[in-house]
């Protein structure tokens, strides 16, 4: 269990950006991907922002290959286009040259299609049309689309344990490369938005008309958006065998699950502490090597509450900059572990941190402030990047400098 992972590659792709590169320059510029939704049709388009990729699924099948009728979600669709830059950034032109997995991870799968064909299905009188589209809203199939068009074949899996999902496949990949089952796993996740997840978050009455305010005192509630991002972790034999670029170490990570309620996180932020803590054991690192914790922060009142608590509670003396960069790119649900790691690998890679937007009132809970202006020409030796559940699954994920 000794072994070391490090990270080789990355691909994403959201409303800020359609490749890394972008991305960078999104985030340093300040440049977030707020606005009306155009493309998924629902009642709350005028009412309701989010953070839309502005390309339609005609556009994506055109960009990755796929002809129409082929039955590619948008989900695989946006997993297709993020691996294909993390395996081209990793050097990766062989995918069989090694034992190589992928593992990803989303929360609604091809919803988005059975919604558009739901009311077509119901008034069918043959089982044969509802069983053509069910599998899609299975959320393995956007995995499975994704290993074919690549070639992958090795191992094929999908985790969805909510807002940590990506994360939590990011654990899983490490693992497997330290129990010696696989060289290199390609890890991360891809979601979009569907009426499905955009009513069911308005239900709970935790999404913000305007743009959302993470760690605010008048904070109203979170912005959803879509993406899709992976990194390519590999064995530290792989690359004795193979030198390439790295662009971090994974030398900590930690799954904590309080079980405190089915939506909400536990009040006095338990979980969050005991996931940065373990972390952070992993790595033989302490409170004051951590450089910057990129928060999940998704600015409703509870989570971000439990995760500030945490924080003071965890670091006292010693708190680094923190920051959600949620207000960049949205909540991207199962994805916003892959899109906040590969924002703390650029964060490491260009000694900048980045970050928390629309910031005004200090919570009169906490005695902690996060970061509100970008900082750039800094030493970045060691991220904390945290993912946080609902159900109580929290994940914390620690990368350092190679």
């Amino acid at each position: 269990m000794s072994m070391k992972v490090y990270v080789t590659g990355m691909g994403i792709i959201s409303s800020i950006g359609m490749n890394t590169a972008e991305h960078l320059d999104s985030l340093l510029h300040l440049r977030t991907g707020f606005g009306k939704i155009e493309l998924l049709p629902t009642i709350h388009k005028d009412t309701l922002p989010a953070f839309e990729i502005k390309i339609t699924d005609s556009e994506l099948r055109s960009m990755v290959g796929v002809p129409e009728g082929e039955g590619y979600s948008r989900t695989a669709l946006l997993g297709i286009i993020a691996v294909k830059e993390a395996l081209q950034s990793a050097d990766i032109s062989d995918i069989n040259e090694a034992r190589t997995g992928l593992i990803s991870s989303t929360t609604v799968g091809g919803m988005r299609e059975f919604e558009a064909d739901y009311l077509n299905l119901i008034d069918s009188s043959k089982e044969g049309p509802f069983m053509q589209f069910a599998h899609v809203v299975d959320t393995g199939e956007h995995a499975e689309r994704i290993a074919d068009h690549f070639g992958i074949r090795d191992y094929v899996n999908t985790v969805s344990t909510a807002c940590s999902s990506a994360s939590n496949a990011i654990i899983l990949g490490a693992e497997l490369i330290k129990h010696g089952k696989l060289d290199r796993v390609i890890c991360g996740g891809s979601d979009v938005l569907s009426r499905f997840t955009l009513n069911g978050f308005n239900s709970l009455m935790i999404l913000d008309k305007g743009h959302s305010k993470p760690f605010d005192a008048n904070r109203s509630g979170v912005n959803l958006g879509e993406g899709a991002a992976y990194i390519v972790l590999e064995s530290e034999e792989m690359l004795k065998k193979h030198p390439k670029k790295i662009w971090a170490e994974l030398t900590g990570y930690s799954n904590s699950n309080d079980a405190y309620h089915q939506t909400a996180s536990s009040p006095d932020g338990d979980g969050a502490l005991l996931s940065m803590q373990r972390a952070m054991d992993m790595a033989g690192l302490k409170t004051s090597d951590i450089d910057y914790i990129n928060c999940h922060g998704t600015a409703t009142e509870n989570n971000d509450l439990s995760e500030a608590l945490a924080i003071q509670n965890l670091f006292g003396e010693h708190i680094p900059p923190f920051a959600s960069t949620k207000p960049y790119t949205g909540h991207t649900l199962a994805a916003a572990g892959g899109v906040e790691t590969i924002f703390s690998l650029l964060s490491i890679n260009h000694d900048v941190v980045f970050p928390n937007l629309n910031f005004k009132d200090q919570m009169p809970e906490i005695t902690i402030t996060p970061l509100i202006s970008i900082e750039k020409n800094i030493p970045v030796n060691n991220i904390l990047s945290n993912s946080f559940g609902f159900g109580g699954s929290n994940t914390s994920l620690l990368f350092s400098k190679a």
